[in-house]
Order: C-alpha cells, then structure tokens, then sequence
C-alpha cells in the first residue's frame, strides 16, 4: 500500500510541475560510475545535473540477490527544492526488465540528500539504467 502513495505521490508532483524534461539519459550499471548522459556537453548546468549519481549497486552475498539503486542529489537552486524522475533498467538485448519513479523531497539549496531503493533485479551484469523523465520543482512547504 504505502508504494502505491509514493507513486501517486510522484506522479501529482510531476502533473502539478508541469515542464520536466522528457529526454532519456543513461545512467552506468557500475556501482563507482557517476551518471553519464547520452550526448552529453559541458555547456550551462541544467537542473538535471543536480542528479550528482544514479546506479545500481549489488549487495548479493551467499548466493542471495540483493540489488539496490543508491542515488546522490545536490541542490543547485537557490530554492528548497522537490526532485522526481522516472527511470529504466534495460538489458543487453535493450529489452526493459524494470523501471520505475523516485522522489526526493524538501532539499535545501547547497543541501546533498542521498536515497536508495530495492529492485528485483537479478543481475548487473549488462544492465544499462536510463533517466527517462526529470523534474525539479520548488518545495511547497
């Protein structure tokens, strides 16, 4: 019950937000990659460089799988700030085997806020994460 709130959440902040940029970036299947974006320029930053890291990073141990996305935001902006994106797993065949939506809510500017979420994934190995939707919009409280 509570993951449905969450993606209710998630989806009234990205319909109240409106302008969110719908392009999909890639994000690394190592676990000590940062994210990387596809076409990538060193031009202004953009609020989707608040996102500092987006990967997969596997627990497993004694033959039980335990993968988890583990994420790292900065706030740029000089306003408290709400963040939700939309991402994919995809594997080596580019069939999606996963996506999903996080939130990170009331980050302070200058503030680093990191999260971490379980997936069912079974594996890393040829695992290709994509950012599919970002958003960042002023804190309502």
């Amino acid at each position: 019950m509570g993951a449905v709130v969450v993606i209710v959440v998630v989806v009234l902040v990205i319909a109240l937000a409106g302008g969110s940029d719908e392009s999909t970036t890639s994000a690394p299947s190592a676990t000590t990659t940062p994210a990387t974006r596809q076409g990538e320029t060193h031009g202004p930053q953009t609020e989707r460089d608040d996102l500092v890291s987006f990967q997969l990073d596997d627990r497993s141990q004694a033959g039980i799988t335990d993968i988890w996305l583990v994420w790292t935001i900065k706030n740029s902006s000089s306003e408290k700030s709400d963040y939700s994106w939309k991402w994919e797993a995809v594997d080596a065949d580019g069939t999606r085997v996963e996506n999903g939506s996080q939130l990170e809510t009331d980050v302070r500017p200058g503030q680093t806020a990191k999260g971490e979420y379980p997936t069912t994934l079974k594996s890393v190995k040829g695992i290709k994460l994509n950012i599919t939707s970002f958003d960042r919009t002023a804190s309502l409280m």
